[in-house]
C-alpha cells in the first residue's frame, strides 16, 4: 500500500499549487502575452506536480479549477458561465456534448502521445472516429463499506436501500448514477430508456429517502464522512476509495454481484477555446507515459496508457520498497471479468435526458 507520508507531502504541494490557480480563468485577449491554459476537471484528480512540471516545460500557465459532476458541468458550459480550454467529461457527457457542437476537433499532429493510449481505448462508443477526445483515466462505480461499521460482507447494492443502515448511507449526488444504481439493484439496465423503469428507479430512491436510509447525498464529501467514520455506506469511484483507504484501512470496496458501470474519462477541448494550441500541448503532457505513471500513483485511477498501465506494478515497487498489492491493483484496473459485468453509460435521446432532469428534481425536493 502507498506510504501515507507520500500523500502528505503532495497534498501540501497541491494546497500551495491550487491556490494559485483555482480562480478565475485567465483571459489572453486581456493585454498580456502570457501563454495560458484553463483546465476544468473533477476534484482529486491529478497530481499537482505535473502543473508546475508542465508550465516550467513550457512556459504555459495553467488555470485548474473543478466541478462535481457531469451535470454541473454540462451546467455551467450550457449557461456560457466559464472560459475553459480543456475539459476532462465521462463518456456519457462526451457523447452529449458532441451531439450538441460544443467540442472541437483535436489535431492530433500536436498530440504525439495519442499513439501511447491503449487501442481498447480508442474508437469508443462517445468518440467513435477519435476526432475529440484523448481517455484520460478509467474504473469502475461500486459500494465503500466500513467493515468495523458493518457485520456482513456486501455484495449487493440492496444495500444501498436497506433500512437496517439507516442514516449511515452515503447515496452519490448526481442523477445519472443514482438512478443507474436504482436500475441495476432492480434488473435493469443503466442505459434504459424505459419510462416505467426509470420511474421504478426514482421510486426505490425515493423510499429509501424517505424511510432515513440516507444520512446525506454527497459526491467529494465522501472522502470527510468515509474516512472519518461518520458514514458506513456508501457509493463512490474505485480509485477514490483507494485514496480513501490510506486513511481509513477498514474500508472496502465490491463491484456489486448485480454489475455495476464502467467509465472512461477523457481530455477535451471546447469549441470555442481561446488557447486551442496550449490545450493540445497539455493534453500530450499528461498522456505522456512518465506523467501518466506519476498521475496513477496519486490518483489511485488507471490510465489508458498501455506502457504506464503495465509499468505501474514495477513502478510502485520501485518507489515505494515493496510490491503492490495485486487485490488493490485489480481494483484500480479492473480484470476484464469484472468489467464484463459492467455496462458503460451511453449517452440518451433527449426525451429520456429530460425525464432524468424531472426525476432528479422531484427527488430533490
Amino acid at each position: 500500500m502507498k506510504k501515507t507520508v507520500s500523500l502528505t507531502v503532495a497534498l501540501a504541494l497541491s494546497a500551495g499549487l491550487l491556490a494559485g490557480c483555482s480562480g478565475t480563468a485567465s483571459n489572453p485577449g486581456s493585454g498580456s502575452e502570457d501563454r495560458v491554459v484553463n483546465v476544468c476537471s473533477w476534484g482529486e484528480y491529478i497530481d499537482e506536480s505535473l502543473i508546475s512540471e508542465f508550465e516550467e516545460q513550457t512556459g504555459i500557465k495553467v488555470n485548474y479549477q473543478t466541478v462535481p459532476s457531469n451535470e454541473e458541468l454540462y451546467s455551467i458550459l450550457s449557461l456560457g458561465g466559464a472560459n475553459y480550454d480543456v475539459i476532462v467529461p465521462s463518456d456519457y457527457m462526451i457523447s452529449q456534448l458532441i451531439e450538441e457542437d460544443m467540442l472541437a476537433e483535436l489535431n492530433y499532429d500536436n498530440i504525439p502521445n495519442f499513439d501511447l493510449i491503449a487501442d481498447r481505448f480508442k474508437n469508443l462508443s462517445y468518440d467513435p472516429e477519435n476526432k475529440y477526445t484523448v481517455p484520460y483515466a478509467w474504473g469502475t462505480l461500486g459500494i465503500i463499506y466500513n467493515s468495523s461499521m458493518v457485520d456482513e460482507e456486501i455484495t449487493s447494492w440492496d444495500a444501498m436501500f436497506d433500512t437496517k443502515y439507516a442514516d449511515q448511507v452515503l447515496m452519490i449526488n448526481n442523477s445519472r448514477d443514482a438512478l443507474g444504481i436504482a436500475l441495476m439493484d432492480l434488473g435493469y439496465s443503466v442505459n434504459t430508456d424505459s419510462e416505467e423503469e426509470l420511474q421504478a428507479a426514482y421510486e426505490r430512491l425515493a423510499k429509501a429517502k424517505e424511510d432515513g436510509v440516507y444520512q446525506a447525498f454527497v459526491m467529494d464529501e465522501i472522502f470527510d464522512k468515509m474516512e472519518s467514520g461518520e458514514a458506513a455506506i456508501s457509493t463512490y469511484y474505485a480509485g477514490d476509495y483507494l485514496s480513501m483507504l490510506q486513511n481509513n484501512p477498514d474500508l472496502k470496496y465490491v463491484v456489486p454481484e448485480e454489475g455495476s458501470n464502467w467509465f472512461v474519462d477523457a481530455m477535451c477541448v471546447l469549441k470555442d477555446a481561446e488557447n486551442k494550441d496550449e490545450a493540445e500541448e497539455w493534453i500530450n503532457f499528461m498522456c505522456s507515459t512518465e506523467a501518466s505513471l506519476r498521475n496513477m500513483d496519486y490518483i489511485w485511477y488507471a490510465s489508458p496508457n498501455e506502457e504506464a498501465l503495465e509499468q505501474y506494478p514495477a513502478y510502485y515497487e520501485e518507489n515505494y520498497g515493496e510490491p503492490l498489492d495485486q487485490e488493490l491493483y485489480e481494483i484500480m484496473a479492473a480484470p476484464q471479468e469484472v468489467l464484463d459485468r459492467c455496462e458503460a453509460y451511453l449517452v440518451r435521446p433527449v426525451e429520456t435526458r429530460t425525464l432524468y432532469n424531472d426525476l432528479w428534481t422531484q427527488l430533490s425536493i
